[in-house]
């Protein structure tokens, strides 16, 4: 499995190929961290955090596909601007049909709530749910009162 993470010292990206247990230390702060595989079968536990909660995504750039939408959309403009409705309709469905099959040719990436670890190329598995707003949000709100008892620390009493 591939895992692109940030490092937790310095935040610097970072990407491995782990395919057993592996001691990875970053070139920029030397920070080690111990990546230690449970098993090939399943990915139950994020291996940089240790957080139980993970989700399911789509491995495919966004930006790449807004401009895809956004191309489309300022190609049929044009043409039914010029009164040109069929190719205008063939410009909207023929798009459709192109995300639909990215969609089902691209595969599936494993995020981590907490540390945003992607995993990628594990086996099918269907203990990873999509996306949850409401968990994203109560980790959000962890990193932010993080980073204010931090900045409590810092400035002392």
């Amino acid at each position: 499995m591939n895992v692109t993470f940030a490092c937790p010292a310095c935040d610097r990206p970072a990407r491995v190929h782990v395919h057993g247990p592996i001691a990875w230390q970053c070139p920029a702060c030397d920070h080690r961290l111990q990546l230690e595989p449970h098993g090939e079968a399943k990915l139950t536990d994020c291996l940089v955090c240790g957080n139980h909660e993970m989700y399911r995504k789509k491995d495919f750039p966004h930006g790449l596909g807004l401009a895809i939408l956004t191309l489309a959309c300022v190609a049929s403009v044009f043409t039914y601007g010029r009164y040109e409705k069929w190719l205008t309709w063939a410009i909207l469905i023929g798009t459709a049909v192109f995300d639909g099959v990215l969609y089902l040719l691209v595969g599936d990436a494993v995020v981590c709530y907490r540390c945003g670890a992607q995993y990628r190329r594990l086996p099918q598995d269907a203990t990873h749910k999509p996306f949850e707003l409401g968990v994203a949000e109560r980790y959000r709100q962890e990193r932010i009162r993080r980073a204010q008892l931090q900045a409590e620390k810092k400035q002392g009493p």
